[in-house]
């Protein structure tokens, strides 16, 4: 499993990707960010589904951009180049992947800001080759993993974010995930792209770099939990069971 996300706020672009590559009992690590770099050209795809079929596609994609890469000069001419290369792929694998009892399931999330956009872009890819753009509403995509993760980025994420703190709420959903998924996992990489400046900043983080944030995550549910024997006592106290918040955990 993936845990995969790409934030769109006011001030840029944020991606973030665990590495855990799970195949039965074995656990490995791999990259599942792709960055391209440019003059006024910048670009990273990140990936949910078959390593064998990620690989593929993004290899075709990379060898188009050299090629062509001169005529992509909008973002959603590029989503439309990778969208053929996966369609590329889904041609001449998808009859052995089914004999094999295996799914064409690459999903991607292309964030972009190229020689002719405006501003950045954000999209989800799907197998079949066509996409959507994230709005202001819901300026985020998870792929991958997607359960655990949604809850705080609903509740917290907003567009006007900074990058910063769209940083912030992708690590403490990443964390959320991890703590319940156990084919998810650290290192974990990040992409921040400032608007306009078509320039990706990258970094990898380790376990221990990410134990300081879950640890103070851990600590803020658990003192959430405490605070909440206020509104709920008049509940338990109908339901029989109230303690007065006794037997909770204090931090």
């Amino acid at each position: 499993m993936t845990f995969c996300l790409g934030i769109k706020c006011e001030d840029g672009l944020v991606a973030i990707a665990d590495t855990r590559i799970t195949s039965g009992s074995e656990v490995s690590t791999a990259k599942k960010i792709a960055v391209h770099q440019g003059e006024r050209h910048s670009m990273f795809v990140l990936s949910s589904g078959l390593r064998s079929v990620r690989d593929k596609a993004i290899t075709y994609f990379e060898e188009r951009l050299r090629q062509n890469g001169s005529h992509i000069s909008r973002s959603y001419q590029a989503v439309n180049a990778l969208a053929e290369e996966i369609r590329r792929v889904y041609n001449e694998d998808n009859d052995w992947l089914i004999k094999a009892g295996l799914h064409f399931d690459l999903h991607c999330i292309v964030g972009s800001q190229l020689t002719e956009d405006e501003s950045p872009h954000l999209y989800l890819l799907y197998p079949q080759g066509n996409w959507v753009e994230v709005s202001r509403g819901t300026p985020y995509l998870i792929i991958g993993e997607t359960r655990f993760g949604k809850p705080i980025l609903d509740r917290a994420l907003r567009y006007e974010a900074s990058l910063e703190e769209a940083l912030r709420l992708g690590m403490l959903s990443f964390h959320s995930t991890e703590a319940s998924s156990a084919d998810v996992g650290p290192p974990v990489d990040a992409v921040v792209y400032p608007a306009d400046s078509f320039a990706m900043r990258e970094g990898r983080f380790n376990a221990e770099e990410l134990e300081p944030v879950a640890q103070s995550w851990q600590q803020a549910i658990e003192h959430a939990v405490v605070q909440a024997a206020i509104p709920v006592a008049p509940l338990a106290e109908s339901l029989g069971i109230a303690d007065g918040g006794q037997r909770s955990r204090v931090t």
